[in-house]
């Protein structure tokens, strides 16, 4: 299989087997005016298996929602043709709008103003819980 290089955009890289289609959900990339290129299980020395995601063009990305779905993940910003920067996600300490309270009694769900609000509470079990109600996030 034959992907080309991209010359202006972004490259999400190391993602955990799995987890490309996660992220091409949560960032909303079927909603994107540019090509993007998915290409999962891809041989890989240091994980075994990965997914990879391309985007070639300009667009918003959310580090949170990468960090969240793969801490160990990397973007690489490409312009024209060169690598211009490196970025190592982490496990964000906060994730606004991007989970939803599943608890039905959540004051997040009956004002529609309010964000929807989620803090780690445990880094190494990966767990959030709602800022308002402090239910515990469903995992991913």
């Amino acid at each position: 299989m034959t992907v080309d290089s991209i010359q202006n955009g972004t490259v999400i890289d190391h993602i955990a087997a799995g987890g490309g289609m996660k992220l091409y959900h949560l960032l909303e990339l079927e909603k994107a005016e540019v090509p993007v290129a998915i290409m999962m299980n891809v041989t890989s020395h240091r994980l075994g298996r990965k997914d990879i995601i391309k985007i070639d063009g300009e667009m918003p990305l959310n580090f949170d929602v990468i960090g969240y779905v793969d801490p160990d993940a990397t973007v690489n910003v490409i312009r024209n043709g060169v690598l211009q920067e490196k970025k190592q996600m982490v496990l964000p300490t906060h994730l606004k709008n991007v989970l939803r309270c599943k608890n039905p009694r959540c004051i997040s769900g009956s004002e529609q103003e309010l964000p929807q609000i989620f803090v780690l509470t445990d880094r190494i079990h990966k767990e959030y819980r709602c800022y308002w109600c402090e239910t515990r996030a469903a995992q991913l």
